[in-house]
């Protein structure tokens, strides 16, 4: 009976690859190994070394304000637009090895209106808040109250920034005055540099969006300085003890260097861009800023010379909006509009003194935060090793999908699971289509520039390269494809595929034409058409070239697909059926490789009409229309055909993507959806099928990209296995009956959870011929059974006689059974029962015993009945016999005393 388990396709969820930061507040860790960043309404703890998330923090269900992370990354600190600031304790976890534990400490309202800064202290115990009210307050981390509270501000507190300077070096008032004055509190609080005599004291820079910084002095409580020289939003504050100076960045396109001394201004720079972000390096001999341009820029603050090379402005989403850095690290993390963090190197200022231009520090890695909308995505490379992902932008992102280096210390060293590894660049507007051929060596993508272009894939070498650009079309292109045709083994095109590209390419425009492209080796820079055909009367969605090079089809906007000869790009058939525009076409593979391919094969369609069609390529006939998903089909891919065995009587399979954000899995040979899969929030823009593990990667509108595990043989496995061993304890338990081990019997159909076999065993028991004398059940083997059951037995016991309960036919048996179970424990010991794991709302003991109470009343009101029914029908034939005596036509049994009725003859 085993060896018929049916087979049936299964895919679980390997591994995803999600966003970390979608904007808004940023923080690191002084190591540089944890992240905490905003995701919506949640803030995301991520190691930086091997890209898995240490722990999520639930929002309170509004967006984040402001977050900061103490340097040790002990506690972290999060408040929303629900005037609320959630402090986080934080250590690692005990269970696991790569979590975070994570313990909310306080809950506290810090301001009347929201906090937009935050700022913690070197030592990670202090924290000051800056409101949209223009307050700044000073807490205490780990207490969870506020120390100080400091007016001033005319406007929205947009940076703040802890610094300490030496007793008196900012203060023109009498130091030793000062000490005698100083209060307890104050006394406590200072401290001493590198163990010498000198005091030094906490100071509180803070920015407002007038363009003034205020100086506050800890110990006395006051602003001490303030400071108006910048006409705009104050984005940014850093303060050099060797240089004993402030830095002020500024939205006005100018940074300001203050003397800490007299607070007054020592150099003016003017960056000519909004700034964001700047800080000192190398011991304050040099400035790095970062803003709109999207460039690190580093500056000599003695003469405010710009010592990096003109670097060429970003566009819009390239503009940086935080940097990430600590003394201890070797490179600076720039954060992008487009949630992209750039690790830019320091290693050009390790020469002992910069005097001469400099280059770009360089770009050693990059970290997508989100991925946006996922368009479209391919595997790529010669072992299938890198994702090529489409994001709704003008670039293409590689990403590996291996892991080297993960828990390297070294930041440079590390590629983990998802790290982007190359981007390429070119297209002037979002790329709306993609595919790569048989290699993985060779991709082309079409955007909205009106262009396509070549891409040559080398990962060995680490080389992208553009190979060429194919301009013509005159409006936007929606559909691109290159040919999978293998070449034959051993020739020069299979072992050298990167000196081979395609033969061609063909590409589809919302101009509703369609063009083949041909490719030599030689052919460098712009191509030229071969042919232009006018396709459609709408768009065109989709194109897709048939396993053997020949024929490539279109779909479009028009509900229709268009085969067509790809020597001559003449249409030879069309496949009409679709009731709204068809947005994805696939060939089946070869019909060599699949069974029921017919002559010419076949080729999947998926349409706005929520079905995907299967058609004949011999005459273009529809052999099956799979319905099942709730909203437009937006992408297919087959799998690769893969019997398990020769019990195998599956077809080929095609997987379908689709908006109410589902993948579902279609044998095209029966029509049956093999298996859905659910793992998306928003639509599924794309899919891609691993060429010979038939692995699938999902990827939609919620920016998370799916990997799914091929586990039919597994899951086949587990069936067999689980079958045989139902098998044998079926088996096990009518041997058990047969011998009247009923204590065996019983515990075995309990373990089984059998029902129907269990009911069985009970009603023959208490339907015995002879009964023990004196039993409750009907045997004494019986009643010693059921009075020694373990809870969890007895428990799934009483579920069972609540469902025999319910039904007329079978309550007779539960009523006896529930009898002596009743009889054979206390009332503590029933009363103590609890389910094992989570139980519904119906599951719980009380719900049980109310529906046994409920059924036996209504079986006992049944009873009644019938009996006082059977009063009325003993009455009603002692009246019929009167009746009768007063008509001579009475029986007369009973005054004869006979046992029966006796016929009085006329």
């Amino acid at each position: 009976m085993s060896q018929r388990t049916a087979i049936k396709t299964t895919y679980a969820v390997e591994r995803t690859l999600q966003p970390i930061y979608a904007g808004g507040s940023i923080a690191l860790s002084e190591d540089g190994r944890i992240l905490a960043a905003c995701l919506g309404e949640d803030a995301v703890l991520t190691d930086l070394r091997n890209g898995k998330e240490l722990a999520r923090v639930e929002g309170d269900g509004e967006v984040i304000t402001a977050m900061a992370l103490t340097p040790s990354a002990s506690h972290l600190i999060v408040c929303s637009r629900s005037l609320s600031m959630q402090i986080y304790a934080l250590q690692p976890s005990e269970l696991e090895q790569d979590s975070i534990q994570v313990k909310r400490l306080q809950a506290l309202r810090p301001h009347a209106t929201p906090v937009v800064s935050l700022a913690v202290d070197p030592t990670g115990t202090l924290l000051a808040t800056g409101g949209a009210d223009g307050i700044v307050k000073i807490w205490d981390i780990r207490a969870g109250y506020f120390t100080h509270t400091f007016h001033g501000h005319g406007g929205v507190i947009s940076a703040l920034h802890f610094f300490q300077v030496e007793a008196g070096k900012d203060d023109l008032t009498n130091s030793k005055k000062r000490k005698r004055n100083q209060s307890k509190q104050e006394l406590e609080t200072s401290t001493t540099v590198d163990g010498s005599d000198n005091e030094v004291e906490w100071r509180l820079a803070s920015g407002a969006e007038d363009g003034k910084i205020r100086i506050w002095d800890l110990h006395k409580r006051k602003s001490i300085a303030v400071l108006d020289s910048h006409f705009s939003v104050v984005r940014t504050l850093e303060f050099s003890p060797e240089q004993n100076s402030l830095l002020s960045g500024s939205r006005d396109k100018t940074v300001i260097l203050w003397d800490a001394q007299t607070w007054k201004t020592k150099r003016t720079i003017a960056a000519l861009e909004g700034i964001e972000s700047a800080g000192f390096l190398r011991e304050g001999q040099v400035i790095y800023t970062g803003g709109e341009n999207g460039c690190i820029r580093l500056w000599t603050p003695d003469s405010g010379r710009e010592i990096t090379r003109e670097q060429p402005e970003g566009v819009e989403t390239d503009a940086i909006v935080d940097t990430l850095f600590f003394p201890s690290l070797t490179y600076i993390i720039s954060v992008h509009a487009d949630q992209v963090l750039k690790f830019h190197s320091l290693d050009p200022l390790n020469s002992s003194l910069v005097i001469e231009t400099l280059e770009p520090l360089p770009i050693f890695r990059r970290v997508s935060g989100t991925h946006d909308e996922v368009i479209d995505l391919a595997y790529v490379g010669s072992d299938k090793s890198l994702l090529a992902l489409n994001t709704n932008s003008e670039d293409v992102r590689i990403v590996t999908l291996e892991s080297t280096n993960s828990n390297a210390e070294d930041m440079k060293d590390g590629k983990y699971f998802g790290a982007d590894v190359a981007l390429l660049q070119g297209h002037e507007d979002i790329i709306i289509c993609l595919d790569v051929d048989w290699s993985g060596h060779w991709l082309v993508t079409g955007s909205k520039d009106n262009t396509a272009r070549l891409w040559r894939i080398d990962p060995e070498n680490d080389s992208y390269t553009c190979r060429a650009v194919l301009t013509g079309h005159a409006e936007s292109l929606g559909a691109i494809a290159i040919p999978h045709v293998t070449p034959a083994e051993g020739s020069a095109a299979f072992e050298n595929p990167l000196s081979h590209p395609p033969e061609f390419l063909v590409t589809g425009s919302q101009d509703r034409t369609i063009k083949r492209w041909d490719i030599t080796k030689d052919s460098k820079g712009k191509l030229r058409a071969k042919y232009t055909r006018k396709a459609h009367d709408k768009d065109i969605n989709a194109l897709d070239i048939d396993p053997t090079g020949k024929l490539f089809a279109s779909a479009s906007q028009d509900k229709t697909v268009k085969i067509y000869s790809a020597t001559e790009g003449e249409a030879i058939g069309v496949l009409r059926g679709h009731r709204r525009g068809v947005w994805t076409v696939k060939f089946a593979p070869t019909s060599s490789q699949v069974p029921g391919g017919g002559g010419k094969g076949l080729i999947a369609t998926g349409s706005g009409d929520k079905t995907v069609k299967i058609w004949n390529l011999s005459d273009y006939s529809c052999l099956l229309t799979l319905e099942g998903h709730s909203n437009s089909v937006l992408k297919l891919a087959w799998l690769p055909y893969r019997p398990v065995d020769a019990r195998d009587k599956r077809g080929p399979q095609v997987a379908s993507a689709a908006g109410d954000g589902l993948v579902k899995v279609w044998d095209s040979a029966s029509g049956e959806s093999m298996s859905t899969l659910d793992n998306h929030t928003d639509r599924v823009w794309a899919l891609a099928a691993h060429p010979t593990t038939g692995a699938l990667i999902s990827g939609g509108g919620d920016s998370v990209i799916t990997f799914w595990e091929d586990t039919t043989n597994a899951t086949l496995e587990a069936a067999t296995t689980a079958e045989t061993e139902r098998i044998e304890l079926d088996q096990q338990l009518q041997n058990f009956t047969y011998a009247g081990n009923y204590r065996d019997a019983i515990t075995l159909a309990l373990q089984m959870d059998q029902p129907g076999r269990l009911f069985s065993l009970f009603k023959s028991v208490v339907e015995a011929e002879s009964p023990d004398a004196g039993s409750m059940s009907g045997l004494h083997a019986v009643d010693e059974v059921l009075a020694n059951l373990a809870d969890e037995q007895l428990y799934k016991l009483l579920i069972r006689l609540r469902d025999w309960n319910t039904n007329v036919r079978s309550a007779p048996i539960a009523q006896k059974i529930l009898w002596t179970v009743v009889k054979s424990y206390p009332a503590s010991r029933l009363a103590a029962l609890k389910p094992a794991g989570r139980v519904g709302a119906k599951g719980s003991l009380k719900d049980v015993l109310d529906a046994i109470k409920a059924y036996s009343e209504r079986h006992y009101r049944r009873v009644e009945d019938l009996v006082d029914e059977s009063y009325l029908l003993d009455f009603t034939l002692r009246e019929m016999d009167e009746v009768a005596e007063l008509k001579g036509i009475t029986n007369g049994t009973s005054q004869l005393g006979l046992n029966q009725d006796l016929v009085m003859a006329d």
